[in-house]
């Protein structure tokens, strides 16, 4: 089917979903969204897409659905809504939201009962790779499903892999995740003690960032660390979530329980809704109780 003919649903706009769905619209996809909180819908508007009033008008109307949501509760949510599987008999649904592997065979076990067809999707990058199509899609179902979805994949990500049955993607992403949240933590960690010792920050960074441990990790974080200004790309508490997810997964290794504790107090030490490299401000925080 011909991009012009294929009519695309989106349900979820957060930090996200939003440059998501705007790659979308600006490739040429006619893009219908719909989200909670109707003024996130906005800018979609503005860029072309319809605005739906509800997840039922919207399924509806769309071929292909996906959904991009913060968490399991939020997409259990969504997808128990009376409306949304009322019309999804031969539409194919792409959830690709970070949950639980048993969430993602739950929900695919739902939409097949409706007689669609599901996507397990989440994706490895923030909101600077999601704005510029450099995602990783870590997918997971049926290969003529994937095939389906490959033009839109194309769109938002530079790699998009078959995983195998539903649920590996998600395991893919909680593994990256564990790693990304390893290394922040250790990024914090590095400069607080090169601090502790007489090294500037700036220092630091530059030692990091022009050797051979430097990379897009490092180098997106540096302007956060040294104005200590934290806006989140992604939230703390997401990693949080991530990390929680991968220990439910089986995750036990001699670094795990520490790494889940430092993000555990992250969040109880105010700074949830932060960047996750907020971690520094947290550590801080804990050593001057001590």
């Amino acid at each position: 089917m011909e991009k012009q003919q294929l009519q695309i649903g989106w349900i979820g706009l957060g930090n996200m979903g939003n440059p998501m769905a705007k790659r979308i619209v600006n490739a040429g996809f006619a893009l219908q969204v719909y989200n909670r909180s109707v003024d996130k819908s906005q800018a979609l508007a503005e860029a072309g897409a319809q605005v739906a009033s509800s997840v039922s008008s919207l399924v509806k109307d769309a071929d292909i659905i996906f959904t991009m949501l913060s968490d399991d509760q939020a997409v259990k949510s969504v997808y128990q809504d009376a409306g949304l599987l009322a019309n999804a008999a031969g539409k194919l649904f792409i959830d690709m939201s970070t949950i639980k592997p048993d969430t993602a065979i739950e929900l695919s076990n739902m939409v097949k009962t409706a007689g669609a067809s599901f996507l397990s999707a989440p994706v490895s990058g923030s909101t600077k790779p999601a704005a510029d199509g450099q995602l990783i899609i870590l997918c997971s179902g049926a290969a003529a499903d994937f095939e389906m979805a490959k033009p839109l994949f194309e769109v938002l990500g530079k790699k998009a892999l078959l995983l195998g049955d539903i649920g590996m993607g998600s395991k893919a992403k909680l593994a990256i995740n564990y790693l990304v949240a390893l290394m922040y933590l250790g990024l914090a960690e590095t400069v607080l003690f090169a601090e502790q010792n007489g090294i500037s920050r700036t220092d630091m960074l530059d030692i990091i960032n022009e050797g051979a441990l430097g990379g897009g990790l490092t180098r997106s974080k540096t302007p956060l660390i040294i104005n200590d200004d934290y806006q989140p790309a992604f939230a703390l508490k997401l990693m949080e979530k991530d990390v929680r997810l991968a220990i439910e997964e089986g995750a036990s290794f001699p670094l795990t329980q520490a790494m889940y504790q430092a993000y555990a107090d992250g969040v109880k030490n105010g700074y949830a809704e932060d960047d996750v490299m907020a971690i520094l401000k947290s550590i801080q925080v804990d050593d001057n109780k001590a």
